[in-house]
């Protein structure tokens, strides 16, 4: 089926909603948008607060106006899911597409999409980030396997998210699957010049600076990276780590590290959520953008880290290495202390840096977002 004056839905998290899955749903609907009539389905709750370890759920920025957005959907209330699965079949969109990142929405979606199925007219599609979390928590494996046997197909963002997906035990497997990377995330604006990024987030310009981005938590390893820092040699000694994003965690046994360690003159904590407007101050004032993770599909901070053709340092682990080859977007290690100093000290080695900058400028014009729609118009059925 192509994707032309079509009315195709999307499910998960869009504005009101903040972070990097709405930002996402919302740069795919502008995408689909320009040749067809797309709604972005929402939660009125997403998570139960006790479930959510971040500030807020919730973003500062405006609405968007070019976008219609439902905001409609409770993910622990199946009376709900009932309601709007009923609203949903009798409107009879052509398609409907769910991000797919946790199985907890597993038995909402699940529900939801068997509700509107059942006009025997609409296609369901998702976009799986991961069919097993990085945490892995009891109902994991029930919950997906109530939702995926209602998908008609699938796109999965790395590799080992479309092996697991195949290899998910299922009676019936997902009909049609298709790999496609992570898009780029293009819509936070152009570069700043460096000494007028650091400027602004208050940084020293004759520093150096390695970025961790995101929210924290235990399988992203920021506590590896912090050991890491403390391996440097001397001559790196002006190095600094900046850490932007907000804890989703104790915060307890990264500060014990830096006071062990004795890095904090060293390391610059910018521990709250970033908003879109400063995303690109963070990518453009850093040399590096590390990802030190221990376990992980996939990460979007690589899609932003393109963008703005920041070499990155990635761990060699789940599907990070598919889109970051080594020597050529960044540097590959192991997720360890010693691996990561080595990697950072690789890569300030004579003009790497300028070389990986290069590379980057021709490896990202593979990551758009129409070879995305093409992705997904290929698992449909005609």
């Amino acid at each position: 089926m192509q994707f032309e004056g079509k009315h195709i839905v999307i499910v998960g998290p869009a504005h009101p909603l903040r972070g990097g899955l709405a930002t996402y749903n919302e740069r795919l609907t502008r995408e689909l948008q320009q040749k067809n009539q797309v709604t972005l389905l929402t939660f009125s709750l997403q998570y139960p607060n006790f479930l959510f370890p971040g500030q807020s759920q919730f973003s500062d920025d405006p609405k968007p106006e070019d976008l219609y957005i439902d905001i409609a959907l409770n993910s622990v209330n199946p009376l709900n899911w009932i309601s709007v699965g009923r609203k949903y079949k009798r409107i009879r969109p052509d398609v409907v597409i769910f991000r797919y990142w946790m199985p907890f929405f597993g038995p909402c979606f699940g529900t939801f999409a068997r509700i509107v199925k059942s006009n025997k007219h609409t296609q369901i599609l998702a976009i799986t980030d991961n069919i097993i979390p990085h945490e892995r928590r009891f109902f994991d494996t029930p919950f997906s396997k109530y939702f995926l046997p209602v998908l008609d197909g699938a796109v999965a963002m790395s590799k080992k998210v479309l092996q697991d997906l195949r290899e998910f035990p299922l009676r019936k497997p997902v009909a049609k699957t298709a790999y496609h990377a992570h898009p780029l995330y293009d819509n936070f604006g152009s570069v700043e010049e460096r000494n007028e990024a650091c400027k602004k987030l208050g940084l020293d310009k004759n520093n150096r600076y390695v970025l961790f981005f995101g929210f924290i938590r235990n399988y992203k390893g920021l506590d590896l990276l912090l050991e890491a820092m403390a391996l440097l040699p001397d001559h790196l000694q002006h190095v600094h780590l900046v850490v932007a994003g907000e804890y989703y965690e104790d915060k307890a046994p990264y500060e014990e590290i830096i006071k062990k360690r004795q890095l904090g003159q060293r390391i610059d904590l910018h521990t709250k959520f970033i908003p879109n407007d400063d995303v690109r101050l963070y990518f453009s004032a850093a040399d590096i953008v590390a990802q030190p993770y221990r376990n992980a599909t996939q990460s979007g901070v690589s899609q932003v880290a393109y963008h703005f053709e920041t070499p990155m340092i990635i761990t060699n682990v789940g599907g990070l290495s598919e889109l970051v080859p080594h020597g050529e977007a960044g540097w590959v290690c192991e997720p360890t202390a010693e691996s990561l100093a080595h990697a950072i000290t690789s890569m300030y080695e004579g003009d790497q840096l300028e070389h990986i900058r290069k590379s980057i400028k021709e490896l990202k014009k593979q990551f758009s977002w129409p070879s995305m729609v093409h992705a997904l118009e290929s698992v449909t059925h005609s």
